[in-house]
Protein backbone atom coordinates (compact mmCIF):
# COMPACT_ATOMS: atom_id res chain seq x y z
CA UNK A 1 0.00 0.00 0.00
CA UNK A 2 3.15 2.31 0.16
CA UNK A 3 4.83 2.19 -2.70
CA UNK A 4 4.84 4.98 -5.36
CA UNK A 5 2.49 3.30 -7.95
CA UNK A 6 -0.16 2.98 -5.28
CA UNK A 7 -0.33 6.53 -4.13
CA UNK A 8 -2.35 7.89 -7.15
CA UNK A 9 -4.70 4.62 -6.67
CA UNK A 10 -5.20 5.21 -2.96
CA UNK A 11 -5.59 8.70 -4.05
CA UNK A 12 -8.54 8.27 -6.32
CA UNK A 13 -10.30 5.11 -5.25
CA UNK A 14 -10.01 5.89 -1.27
CA UNK A 15 -9.62 8.85 0.22
CA UNK A 16 -12.48 10.59 -1.96
CA UNK A 17 -14.84 6.96 -1.66
CA UNK A 18 -14.50 6.58 1.86
CA UNK A 19 -16.22 9.90 2.21
CA UNK A 20 -19.13 8.59 -0.25
CA UNK A 21 -19.33 5.59 1.69
CA UNK A 22 -19.94 7.72 5.29
CA UNK A 23 -22.44 9.85 3.57
CA UNK A 24 -24.41 7.28 2.08
CA UNK A 25 -25.01 5.74 5.72
CA UNK A 26 -25.49 9.13 7.14
CA UNK A 27 -28.45 9.24 4.37
CA UNK A 28 -29.95 6.24 5.38
CA UNK A 29 -29.60 7.14 9.03
CA UNK A 30 -31.28 10.20 8.83
CA UNK A 31 -34.85 8.77 7.71
CA UNK A 32 -34.82 7.77 11.14
CA UNK A 33 -34.25 11.14 13.00
CA UNK A 34 -36.72 11.59 15.88
CA UNK A 35 -38.57 8.22 15.49
CA UNK A 36 -37.44 6.77 18.62
CA UNK A 37 -35.68 3.48 17.26
CA UNK A 38 -32.14 3.49 17.70
CA UNK A 39 -31.99 -0.02 16.34
CA UNK A 40 -33.78 1.04 13.15
CA UNK A 41 -31.36 3.63 12.89
CA UNK A 42 -28.30 1.57 12.91
CA UNK A 43 -29.55 -1.32 10.79
CA UNK A 44 -30.33 1.46 8.05
CA UNK A 45 -26.93 3.22 8.36
CA UNK A 46 -25.09 -0.28 8.55
CA UNK A 47 -27.14 -1.47 5.47
CA UNK A 48 -26.37 1.54 3.33
CA UNK A 49 -22.52 1.48 4.65
CA UNK A 50 -22.22 -1.98 3.54
CA UNK A 51 -23.52 -1.69 0.10
CA UNK A 52 -21.59 1.24 -0.59
CA UNK A 53 -17.95 -0.39 0.46
CA UNK A 54 -18.75 -3.12 -1.71
CA UNK A 55 -18.63 -1.04 -5.02
CA UNK A 56 -15.02 -0.10 -3.85
CA UNK A 57 -11.88 -1.75 -5.49
CA UNK A 58 -10.18 -3.05 -2.76
CA UNK A 59 -9.49 -6.05 -0.54
CA UNK A 60 -11.27 -4.89 2.61
CA UNK A 61 -11.26 -6.46 6.10
CA UNK A 62 -13.60 -4.84 9.13
CA UNK A 63 -11.33 -4.75 12.39
CA UNK A 64 -13.78 -2.69 14.41
CA UNK A 65 -17.19 -3.45 13.34
CA UNK A 66 -20.88 -4.13 14.68
CA UNK A 67 -19.76 -6.97 16.83
CA UNK A 68 -18.45 -10.57 16.21
CA UNK A 69 -19.80 -12.61 13.49
CA UNK A 70 -22.84 -14.34 15.87
CA UNK A 71 -23.91 -10.91 17.35
CA UNK A 72 -23.93 -9.30 13.61
CA UNK A 73 -25.46 -10.04 10.59
CA UNK A 74 -23.04 -7.69 8.55
CA UNK A 75 -20.33 -5.70 9.24
CA UNK A 76 -19.19 -8.13 11.83
CA UNK A 77 -15.20 -8.00 12.68
CA UNK A 78 -13.51 -10.12 10.21
CA UNK A 79 -16.06 -9.35 7.49
CA UNK A 80 -14.68 -8.90 3.80
CA UNK A 81 -15.97 -6.24 2.05
CA UNK A 82 -14.83 -4.38 -1.31
CA UNK A 83 -14.47 -6.20 -4.40
CA UNK A 84 -12.01 -8.38 -3.46
CA UNK A 85 -9.67 -6.75 -5.93
CA UNK A 86 -7.26 -4.09 -5.01
CA UNK A 87 -5.05 -2.79 -1.93
CA UNK A 88 -5.55 -4.96 1.62
CA UNK A 89 -7.32 -2.92 3.79
CA UNK A 90 -8.18 -2.39 7.31
CA UNK A 91 -11.41 -0.99 8.08
CA UNK A 92 -12.46 0.56 11.58
CA UNK A 93 -16.53 1.90 11.34
CA UNK A 94 -19.50 3.46 13.05
CA UNK A 95 -21.95 3.38 10.62
CA UNK A 96 -23.87 5.16 13.29
CA UNK A 97 -22.14 6.75 16.36
CA UNK A 98 -25.09 8.55 18.35
CA UNK A 99 -28.00 5.87 18.23
CA UNK A 100 -29.58 7.35 20.68
CA UNK A 101 -28.65 10.79 19.39
CA UNK A 102 -30.65 10.13 16.40
CA UNK A 103 -33.51 8.42 17.72
CA UNK A 104 -34.15 11.38 19.92
CA UNK A 105 -33.24 14.25 17.39
CA UNK A 106 -29.98 15.07 19.34
CA UNK A 107 -26.92 16.99 17.73
CA UNK A 108 -23.65 15.44 17.17
CA UNK A 109 -24.77 12.29 15.55
CA UNK A 110 -22.26 10.81 12.94
CA UNK A 111 -21.10 7.79 10.32
CA UNK A 112 -17.85 7.47 10.73
CA UNK A 113 -14.93 5.57 8.90
CA UNK A 114 -11.27 4.83 8.85
CA UNK A 115 -9.18 2.72 6.89
CA UNK A 116 -5.61 1.81 6.54
CA UNK A 117 -3.41 -0.36 5.06
CA UNK A 118 -3.16 -4.02 6.82
CA UNK A 119 -2.28 -4.72 10.09
CA UNK A 120 -2.06 -0.49 10.77
CA UNK A 121 -5.39 -0.53 13.71
CA UNK A 122 -5.29 -1.53 16.87
CA UNK A 123 -7.34 -4.91 17.09
CA UNK A 124 -9.43 -3.48 19.92
CA UNK A 125 -12.53 -5.38 21.54
CA UNK A 126 -15.40 -4.35 22.42
CA UNK A 127 -14.69 -3.24 25.76
CA UNK A 128 -14.01 -0.08 27.36
CA UNK A 129 -11.15 2.50 27.46
CA UNK A 130 -9.56 5.47 29.88
CA UNK A 131 -8.81 8.25 27.08
CA UNK A 132 -7.07 11.20 27.13
CA UNK A 133 -6.57 13.50 23.97
CA UNK A 134 -5.99 16.91 22.79
CA UNK A 135 -5.92 18.75 19.25
CA UNK A 136 -2.04 19.52 17.15
CA UNK A 137 -0.02 22.31 18.03
CA UNK A 138 0.88 21.17 21.68
CA UNK A 139 4.49 20.34 22.69
CA UNK A 140 4.59 15.79 22.15
CA UNK A 141 3.84 14.45 25.67
CA UNK A 142 1.62 17.32 27.19
CA UNK A 143 -1.06 15.31 28.44
CA UNK A 144 -0.73 12.12 30.43
CA UNK A 145 -3.02 9.62 31.06
CA UNK A 146 -1.67 8.49 34.26
CA UNK A 147 -1.16 11.90 35.31
CA UNK A 148 -3.80 13.52 37.48
CA UNK A 149 -6.54 15.75 35.49
CA UNK A 150 -5.46 18.95 37.33
CA UNK A 151 -1.34 18.49 35.98
CA UNK A 152 -3.23 17.80 32.48
CA UNK A 153 -5.13 20.91 32.86
CA UNK A 154 -1.91 22.85 33.69
CA UNK A 155 -0.04 21.35 31.46
CA UNK A 156 -2.18 22.43 28.39
CA UNK A 157 -2.56 26.02 29.84
CA UNK A 158 0.87 26.85 30.11
CA UNK A 159 1.52 26.00 26.49
CA UNK A 160 -1.44 27.61 25.60
CA UNK A 161 0.00 30.88 27.77
CA UNK A 162 -3.74 31.38 29.50
CA UNK A 163 -5.21 30.21 32.56
CA UNK A 164 -6.48 27.09 33.52
CA UNK A 165 -10.03 28.81 33.33
CA UNK A 166 -9.89 29.42 29.71
CA UNK A 167 -9.40 25.60 29.43
CA UNK A 168 -12.60 23.71 28.08
CA UNK A 169 -12.35 19.98 28.40
CA UNK A 170 -15.13 17.51 26.49
CA UNK A 171 -16.50 14.50 28.95
CA UNK A 172 -19.20 11.80 28.63
CA UNK A 173 -22.01 12.60 31.06
CA UNK A 174 -21.47 9.33 33.09
CA UNK A 175 -21.52 9.27 37.23
CA UNK A 176 -18.37 7.69 36.93
CA UNK A 177 -17.18 10.68 35.28
CA UNK A 178 -18.13 12.99 38.37
CA UNK A 179 -14.81 13.20 39.93
CA UNK A 180 -12.82 14.30 36.98
CA UNK A 181 -15.96 16.91 36.32
CA UNK A 182 -15.74 18.36 39.98
CA UNK A 183 -11.51 18.23 39.44
CA UNK A 184 -11.94 20.50 36.56
CA UNK A 185 -14.35 22.68 37.74
CA UNK A 186 -12.20 22.90 40.88
CA UNK A 187 -9.55 23.65 38.44
CA UNK A 188 -11.91 26.86 37.29
CA UNK A 189 -12.20 24.75 33.79
CA UNK A 190 -15.41 24.92 31.85
CA UNK A 191 -16.36 21.21 30.94
CA UNK A 192 -18.54 20.54 27.88
CA UNK A 193 -20.76 17.35 28.97
CA UNK A 194 -21.64 15.23 25.98
CA UNK A 195 -24.64 12.73 26.34
CA UNK A 196 -22.95 9.99 24.23
CA UNK A 197 -20.70 9.84 21.19
CA UNK A 198 -17.28 9.87 22.24
CA UNK A 199 -16.07 9.84 18.86
CA UNK A 200 -17.16 12.72 18.35
CA UNK A 201 -16.28 14.88 21.32
CA UNK A 202 -12.41 13.38 21.00
CA UNK A 203 -12.85 14.62 17.22
CA UNK A 204 -14.07 17.99 18.59
CA UNK A 205 -10.17 18.57 19.89
CA UNK A 206 -9.34 18.74 16.20
CA UNK A 207 -11.19 21.79 15.08
CA UNK A 208 -10.27 25.37 17.19
CA UNK A 209 -13.68 26.68 16.18
CA UNK A 210 -15.39 23.91 18.73
CA UNK A 211 -13.68 25.58 22.09
CA UNK A 212 -12.72 22.37 23.10
CA UNK A 213 -9.10 21.79 24.58
CA UNK A 214 -9.07 18.41 25.63
CA UNK A 215 -11.21 15.12 25.81
CA UNK A 216 -10.93 12.30 28.99
CA UNK A 217 -13.24 9.70 30.26
CA UNK A 218 -13.63 6.41 30.12
CA UNK A 219 -15.86 4.94 26.85
CA UNK A 220 -15.75 2.44 24.03
CA UNK A 221 -12.84 1.47 23.22
CA UNK A 222 -13.59 0.67 19.55
CA UNK A 223 -14.41 3.93 18.88
CA UNK A 224 -11.09 5.00 20.89
CA UNK A 225 -9.39 3.65 17.67
CA UNK A 226 -11.70 5.34 15.06
CA UNK A 227 -10.87 8.78 17.47
CA UNK A 228 -7.12 7.79 17.26
CA UNK A 229 -7.33 7.67 13.31
CA UNK A 230 -8.75 11.41 13.34
CA UNK A 231 -6.10 12.57 15.57
CA UNK A 232 -3.53 10.56 13.15
CA UNK A 233 -4.27 12.99 10.22
CA UNK A 234 -4.28 16.38 12.15
CA UNK A 235 -1.04 15.52 14.83
CA UNK A 236 -3.11 15.70 17.89
CA UNK A 237 -2.02 13.25 20.92
CA UNK A 238 -4.24 10.71 22.58
CA UNK A 239 -3.20 7.86 24.85
CA UNK A 240 -5.87 4.92 26.21
CA UNK A 241 -5.73 1.99 28.39
CA UNK A 242 -8.00 -0.68 28.05
CA UNK A 243 -10.46 -1.53 31.14
CA UNK A 244 -12.10 -4.82 31.97
CA UNK A 245 -14.51 -5.27 34.33
CA UNK A 246 -14.97 -9.74 34.26
CA UNK A 247 -12.63 -12.64 32.91
CA UNK A 248 -15.05 -12.53 29.55
CA UNK A 249 -13.92 -9.46 28.29
CA UNK A 250 -10.07 -10.33 29.24
CA UNK A 251 -11.04 -13.39 26.72
CA UNK A 252 -12.53 -11.38 24.43
CA UNK A 253 -9.25 -9.32 24.08
CA UNK A 254 -7.33 -12.37 24.14
CA UNK A 255 -9.03 -13.19 21.20
CA UNK A 256 -7.91 -10.20 19.52
CA UNK A 257 -4.60 -10.60 19.81
CA UNK A 258 -3.37 -8.43 22.91
CA UNK A 259 -1.78 -9.78 25.81
CA UNK A 260 -1.10 -6.97 28.29
CA UNK A 261 -4.11 -5.97 30.24
CA UNK A 262 -2.49 -2.89 31.32
CA UNK A 263 -0.77 -1.27 28.06
CA UNK A 264 -1.22 2.55 27.49
CA UNK A 265 -1.51 2.89 24.24
CA UNK A 266 0.02 5.85 22.32
CA UNK A 267 -1.47 7.24 19.52
CA UNK A 268 0.42 4.85 16.76
CA UNK A 269 -0.44 2.22 18.82
CA UNK A 270 -4.18 2.97 18.37
CA UNK A 271 -3.25 3.83 14.45
CA UNK A 272 -0.49 3.86 12.56
CA UNK A 273 1.03 4.02 8.80
CA UNK A 274 -1.56 5.78 5.97
CA UNK A 275 -4.96 6.75 7.77
CA UNK A 276 -7.81 8.10 6.27
CA UNK A 277 -10.87 8.90 8.14
CA UNK A 278 -13.89 10.13 7.04
CA UNK A 279 -17.26 11.21 9.03
CA UNK A 280 -20.63 12.73 7.87
CA UNK A 281 -23.01 14.60 9.86
CA UNK A 282 -26.32 12.63 10.57
CA UNK A 283 -27.60 15.29 13.10
CA UNK A 284 -26.45 18.70 13.46
CA UNK A 285 -23.06 19.43 15.55
CA UNK A 286 -20.60 21.89 16.06
CA UNK A 287 -18.02 20.74 13.38
CA UNK A 288 -20.75 19.38 10.83
CA UNK A 289 -24.05 19.78 9.50
CA UNK A 290 -27.17 17.40 9.42
CA UNK A 291 -28.82 15.63 6.26
CA UNK A 292 -31.06 18.19 5.46
CA UNK A 293 -33.84 16.65 3.03
CA UNK A 294 -35.38 18.88 -0.08
CA UNK A 295 -37.85 18.62 -2.94
CA UNK A 296 -35.78 16.73 -5.50
CA UNK A 297 -32.48 16.43 -3.46
CA UNK A 298 -30.63 15.74 -0.13
CA UNK A 299 -27.58 17.60 0.78
CA UNK A 300 -24.52 16.19 3.41
CA UNK A 301 -21.66 17.49 5.42
CA UNK A 302 -18.32 15.39 5.00
CA UNK A 303 -14.58 16.14 6.89
CA UNK A 304 -12.64 13.44 5.11
CA UNK A 305 -8.75 13.49 6.32
CA UNK A 306 -5.43 11.52 5.25
CA UNK A 307 -2.93 11.25 7.89
CA UNK A 308 0.20 10.93 4.82
CA UNK A 309 -0.58 14.43 2.86
CA UNK A 310 -2.68 16.56 6.50
CA UNK A 311 -5.14 16.83 3.68
CA UNK A 312 -8.25 18.16 5.33
CA UNK A 313 -11.76 18.44 3.08
CA UNK A 314 -15.22 19.82 3.71
CA UNK A 315 -17.61 18.52 1.43
CA UNK A 316 -20.90 19.61 0.48
CA UNK A 317 -22.43 17.44 -1.25
CA UNK A 318 -26.41 17.93 -3.03
CA UNK A 319 -27.47 14.66 -4.61
CA UNK A 320 -30.94 13.81 -6.37
CA UNK A 321 -33.32 11.73 -4.28
CA UNK A 322 -33.81 8.69 -5.89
Amino acid sequence: MTTPSDEPYLDRVLTMEVGRCTEAAAVAASTMIGRGDKEGADQEAVTALRAAFNKLEMDGTVVIGEGERDEAPMLYIGEKVGTGNGPKIDIALDPLEGTTLTAKAMSNALAVVAMAQGGSLLHSPDVYMDKIACGPGYSDGVIDLDAPLEENIAALAKEKSVDPSEITLCILDRERHQPLIDGARKMGSRVFLIPDGDVAGVFHTTEASTGIDLYVGTGGAPEGVLAAAALRCVGGQMQGRLVFRNDEERARAERSGITDFNKKYGLFDLASGDVIFAATGVTSGSMLDGVKWEPGFVSTHTVVMRSRTGTVRYVRARTKRE
